[in-house]
């Protein structure tokens, strides 16, 4: 008599396949098609707009005009990219570190929690760029305040994501933890740390994007380099082509950190509901 396989599906499980390259090609593309539509979309009236003369080219910079100026500035763009990039990590990396430090403090300590919650949200509600001058003037115009910007602009989704996972956990999970013998720290890193990464990868991808819009701020108020310098440096000489072509790639460098820290979200955690394509559950 044949044995039953152990990798056989229970009942009500139907295994599939792992989807080969042709199978995930085509998923890509159809959840790719929507946006790419729109975005041609807008970029389609972007073109009608300027080329139909509606707004005077000084207003708004022709499509045409605007890659023509990344082509022809390439080598200034990619430095003031580079500059803006390397802000923006260093800004959001801190971020990670203190927040998800002041998440812990605050699960595992009332005290701690009840006395920085305030203040987060006290710290929130100011806008950066009223406060961005206050850290030229304390640290210069170094790189050091377009990270301090970074880091406050990412800083409170990722605590305050980071706090909601730790808080996720089921009761009834930690009570069996500590019945099993568990310490504090082993259920922390077996229990806590895994359950609350969903909710940390959110927090990371909305921080990542505000990142940017904090190294740019800084820039905006006080440096010498980078994409909002650019973009200043643009407006002052009524530089139309130069001023749209310096919000396209900072919207581009956007789009491509999200993309990568929703890259490594689908390696760490393959596990997670959201990333199940292996089975596929039906009613028997």
């Amino acid at each position: 008599m044949a044995v039953q396989s152990a990798r056989e599906a229970p009942v009500g499980v139907a295994e599939r396949a792992r989807p080969g390259v042709a199978e995930q090609a085509l998923r890509v593309l159809g959840r790719a098609w929507r946006p790419a539509a729109l975005l041609a979309l807008l970029f389609a009236g972007w073109w009608v707009i300027t080329a139909t003369g509606l707004v005077q080219p000084y207003l708004v910079a022709s499509p045409g005009d605007t890659f023509a100026v990344i082509g022809d500035k390439f080598d200034y763009f990619w430095q003031n990219t580079l500059v803006t990039l390397w802000e923006t990590l260093a800004g959001f990396v801190l971020a990670i570190v203190v927040g998800v430090l002041a998440a812990v403090m605050m699960v595992y300590s009332p005290t701690i929690e009840r006395t920085l919650y305030p203040l987060l949200l006290f710290a929130q509600v100011i806008p950066k760029i009223a406060v961005a001058p206050l850290f030229v003037v304390w640290l210069g115009f170094g790189i050091e305040p377009k990270i301090l910007v970074a880091l406050l602009m990412a800083f409170f989704p990722v605590v305050i994501s980071m706090v909601t996972g730790l808080k996720s956990i089921d009761p009834e999970m930690l009570q069996l933890s500590a019945t099993m013998g568990a310490g504090p720290l082993k259920t922390f890193y077996k229990i806590r740390m895994p359950a609350s990464l969903p909710h940390l990868f959110s927090g990371l991808k909305i921080g990542v994007t505000l990142a940017v819009t904090g190294a740019v701020v800084g820039e905006f108020v006080g440096a010498n380099e980078g994409l909002g310098y650019v973009i200043q440096q643009a407006n002052g000489n009524f530089d139309t082509p130069v001023l749209f072509a310096g919000l396209v790639v900072i919207s581009l460098l956007g789009i491509v950190l999200f993309a990568l820290v929703e890259l490594l979200e689908y390696f760490v955690l393959p596990w997670h509901a959201s990333r199940r394509v292996d089975a596929a559950t039906t009613s028997m």
